[in-house]
């Protein structure tokens, strides 16, 4: 049968209040009591009930990651973090793939699992920003990605333009002259590529040297094959 937090209590001689303090770590517990009640935790073996904790706060203590594609090693890693962090704070988080698919980002973007969430993260990559203007529900949505969206979300991003810089300068003091851009996009304006190019031309044209048209490269996207 499971511990509960009665058996805690009386195993401890404490009251259930005592040891429901100490499992949420409230900060007005002292040392002796906190040592005391982590002792019978530990002999009984309780397990805190997640599930039952979330549903008395509201929430449902899973958050969900979508992203394009979890085979390519950045995405992978990225999950891997995203989880480790959540399990900090006793959140489970679901997965999504979207295929980088404008229809499938607006379905996760959307919400049609509202209900499971509490939050949603999300990596898009045809995501246009008017997709996004009839969102209809209250899990809060941060983006990820360097596309700019000007809508009042929360949005991780780099700065396109000092990155660019600085890995132009890194080839420039390994004494290259002549650099290519691989990997502008022209088809959409608020590309993080155009910021990119324009951090590559401003470094070259920083050190003196011609950053012609001829060198930048366009692909299609900037997964392994387009490379």
């Amino acid at each position: 049968m499971s511990v509960s937090l009665k058996d805690v209590a009386e195993h401890a001689g404490v009251s259930i209040k005592t040891v429901s303090n100490v499992v949420n770590n409230y900060r007005h517990v002292t040392p002796a009591m906190r040592t005391k009640v982590q002792h019978a935790i530990d002999e009984l073996g309780y397990r805190p009930n997640l599930t039952a904790r979330h549903l008395r706060k509201g929430r449902t203590g899973i958050i969900a990651l979508a992203v394009p594609e979890l085979g390519n090693p950045y995405f992978a890693e990225l999950a891997g973090a995203v989880i480790d962090a959540a399990a900090e704070h006793d959140y489970t988080v679901l997965l999504d793939h979207t295929s980088g698919r404008r229809e499938q980002e607006i379905l996760v973007s959307q919400g049609f699992r509202a209900r499971v969430i509490d939050g949603l993260i999300l990596s898009p990559i045809e995501l246009e920003p008017e997709d996004l203007l009839g969102r209809d529900h209250d899990a809060p949505l941060v983006l990820l990605g360097e596309r700019e969206y000007g809508l009042p979300y929360d949005h991780i991003a780099i700065d396109n333009v000092a990155a660019a810089r600085a890995a132009v300068r890194h080839l420039l003091d390994l004494g290259r002259s002549r650099i290519a851009f691989l990997g502008a996009r022209t088809d959409r304006v608020n590309e993080p590529s155009h910021l990119r190019v324009d951090g590559w031309r401003a470094e070259l044209t920083a050190a003196g040297l011609p950053a012609p048209d001829a060198l930048v490269a366009a692909t299609g996207g900037w997964d392994h094959a387009d490379g």
